[in-house]
């Protein structure tokens, strides 16, 4: 019987296990439940798969991803791993086939969604009782204070309960979950003493973005236009905002496909698909879209419009670079995406019908997101510090906050006199949004400021000869900070916080990182660029953090160093014969009608283009390499390789 590292050399392809991997697959063996908390890229289901390789009988992976299903499968198959899965996809034929296969013995991994579950007739190869292990994929899904709750997922205690004979392994697995999430995928699922694998939120290989345009069409052309090689994803918040933007990327001339619940299913799983097998290289979606994509060459994910937490935003985000490669996540932010979020959230089924204790963690997680697009700390630490680590460092230098020139200023007196406006309006019993104070600070002499008498409270003018968005950075600062508080849902006003006295009195200061001043034209630098706090427009910054910072290099070979989603990438690879490999990748992908990435995913390519194998013993060193597509494939990769090596030895 092979063990845990054959099995992940042959079928797999990779030399050793990444962080985290081998912990969790003992503790399955050795009978424990288990809760994993692991990041995208991290090859979280080498965790279940080779378990479910060892174990006896047939192992079920319950996952909320029909759509998704066969691909994932198809992967499996393709490295050697007998899988199948059961859903309304299948036709008659494919469905009683899969059935023969099951009750056969043929089949040791099956996916099922969670409202298969509900049914009596889950079945079983002939003489197995039971599975020996259910993995809980997304698991994320079952706890209603999660970005993605599902009910169908309260539904998967009650199945291991009923289950007759020994109750199967549960092990549960996420890419995003904070420690109250993670604390109820433990209570709702009724796991016994579960093991906990946590690798850490990080994901080294993306760069973390967040620009303030004035013009978000024009800043997302942009960024998309610099990227025209690479397949990515552009997420929006509501189906209006998709079908406009889609619309203004396709007369842009881009290849973009759209996703939302509002499609007819037959337009979504051909959109989705398009985008998949790379006809298609942008995807512009709701949220609807994404979770479970396993297409690994995704080389950005810009946020047209800002989610309503951190969870929904890193889930998201972290769609691109799977496969280790450098991977752009760019917020594009406003502050009208507030409003149409608390908008959002006060009308949706995810606070529980206006549950009013549900609706204030919403918020409470709406805020927080608003923090991360508004403040000046390093975008890496406030992201890993909502998950709960708190040994992140002051600076990651992959963020735009990091490399943006950013100085810190004494923003004591400016402090005094925004909070003096806020104490003035609450001393006649008013209170007003952002806007409103940023007028009465710069004298505006608007109708309603006029009707309304601001024009003659003291603070009217004090800082006329300030910029409203300076203004706006010392608002954020307060409320950060708690001097000042946002409050309301509707229509959010500012109100007094907190230690506001202190400041007023000069007994606290405050101080703030702001961007410094650009010099006049012709001057050098031009400061943080589009992806900085400034809110420029220009191109981003390209400065990276030195080194690759990826993953070692482990199983699922996310780690083949940062290519940026281009051809030639990092580490001398020639793009020349990368280009080659990709070009027979695709043929073999359509000839078997499968994604590319299924064949062999870039880190894959990259590797061969490294080390440039000539026979079939050196192809068999290559990264994601295992026994079954060495032989299916090996002579095919070879073969190009060995055919680009002699053009290259040709004269002239």
């Amino acid at each position: 019987m092979q063990g845990k590292l054959e099995i992940l050399r042959s079928r797999f392809g990779y030399g050793s296990f990444r962080p985290g991997q081998e912990e969790a697959i003992d503790a399955i063996m050795a009978g424990r439940d288990i809760v994993a908390v692991m990041p995208t890229g991290a090859g979280k289901s080498i965790c279940y798969q080779i378990p479910a390789m060892l174990l006896p009988g047939m192992s079920v992976v319950i996952s909320p991803l029909i759509s998704l299903m066969k691909d994932q499968v198809g992967a499996l198959r393709a490295s050697g791993c007998p899988a199948a899965y059961l859903n309304s996809s299948l036709s008659p034929s494919e469905y009683s086939r899969a059935l023969a296969e099951i009750r056969g013995g043929e089949i040791k991994l099956l996916y099922v969604a969670p409202e298969r579950l509900q049914r009596s007739d889950l079945p079983m190869p002939d003489g197995q009782e039971a599975p020996p292990l259910v993995v809980i994929d997304e698991a994320h899904c079952v706890s209603q204070w999660g970005h993605d709750f599902r009910t169908s997922y309260l539904e998967i205690a009650g199945f291991l309960d009923s289950i007759q004979g020994p109750r199967p392994i549960a092990a549960a697995f996420t890419a995003t979950a904070t420690p109250k999430v993670r604390e109820d995928i433990g209570r709702i699922l009724r796991m016994r003493d579960p093991a906990s694998v946590s690798t850490g939120f990080d994901r080294p290989n993306l760069y973390f973005g967040v620009q303030k345009p004035g013009s978000k069409k024009d800043a997302l052309l942009d960024h998309v236009g610099r990227r025209r090689e690479q397949s990515g994803i552009v997420y929006c918040a509501t189906r209006k905002a998709v079908d406009e933007t889609h619309e203004l990327l396709s007369r842009g001339g881009f290849p973009a496909a759209r996703y939302h619940a509002g499609l007819d299913d037959g337009e979504r799983a051909r959109n989705q698909d398009d985008f998949i097998r790379d006809r298609k290289t942008v995807m512009v979606a709701t949220n609807a879209f994404g979770m479970g994509i396993d297409k690994p060459n995704v080389g950005y994910v810009i946020h047209y419009n800002m989610p309503k937490n951190i969870e929904s935003y890193y889930q998201e985000a972290g769609r691109a670079g799977r496969d280790g490669s450098r991977a752009d996540c760019i917020l594009l932010y406003s502050g009208r995406d507030v409003r149409v979020n608390d908008f959002l959230i006060s009308g949706s089924d995810e606070s529980g019908g206006c549950d009013p204790g549900l609706l204030a963690h919403n918020r409470e997680l709406l805020r927080q997101m608003t923090f991360y697009a508004t403040g000046s700390d390093c975008l890496r630490r406030r992201l890993l510090s909502y998950f709960g680590e708190r040994s992140a460092p002051e600076r990651c230098g992959n963020c735009s906050s990091c490399l943006a020139e950013y100085e810190e200023v004494d923003a004591t007196l400016e402090a005094r006199k925004v909070i003096s406006c806020v104490y003035r309006l609450a001393q006649r019993g008013r209170a007003f949004g952002k806007t409103m104070i940023v007028d009465i600070l710069r004298g505006s002499k608007t109708e309603k400021i006029r009707s309304l008498g601001f024009d003659r409270l003291s603070v009217w003018g004090i800082m006329a000869g300030d910029r409203p968005q300076r203004i706006r950075a010392v608002l954020d600062a307060l409320i950060d900070d708690g001097c000042l508080a946002s409050e309301g849902s509707d229509y959010p006003v500012v109100a007094l916080g907190s230690g506001y006295e202190e400041v007023l009195r000069e007994e606290r200061r405050l101080t703030m990182k702001a961007p410094k001043e650009a010099p006049p034209p012709g001057g050098g630098s031009s400061g943080a660029g589009a992806e900085g706090r400034g809110g420029g427009e220009g191109p981003a910054p390209r400065r990276r953090r030195g080194g690759e910072g990826g993953s070692s290099g482990g199983a699922h070979g996310e780690g083949a160093g940062f290519g940026g989603g281009e051809a030639g990438g990092a580490g001398g690879i020639d793009p020349g014969l990368f280009e080659r490999l990709r070009e027979l990748r695709r043929e073999i992908a359509a000839r078997e009608g499968v994604p590319a990435y299924i064949v062999f995913n870039d880190a894959s390519l990259r590797d061969m283009c490294r080390k440039k194998p000539l026979s079939q013993a050196e192809f068999a060193q290559v990264r994601g390499v295992g026994a079954a597509k060495l032989e299916k494939l090996g002579g095919d990769f070879v073969g190009a390789i060995r055919g680009w090596a002699e053009s290259a030895e040709q004269p002239g």
